[in-house]
């Protein structure tokens, strides 16, 4: 994956989150990650892992290949 394409799924996670109404405490919980890390992600520090993305995504319902769009 290209960086332009981890930073737009990092942007894509935090819109969807907030499209969904969601703080990050409680998309935290949902996906059963821990806040600070859902936060690194959002805030472009971390790159979530294969296993890591797909419980973000399912938790926010979203289908995956819409975080590449």
């Amino acid at each position: 994956m290209t960086n332009s394409t981890i930073k737009l799924i990092q942007e894509n996670i935090k819109k969807y989150r907030k499209q969904k109404g969601l703080t990050q405490e409680q998309l935290s919980e949902l996906a059963g990650i821990s806040c600070d890390y859902l936060s690194e992600i959002e805030r472009g520090k971390k790159v979530p892992s294969l296993k890591r993305f797909i419980l973000i995504a399912d938790a926010l319902e979203i289908p995956y290949d819409r975080f590449f769009n």
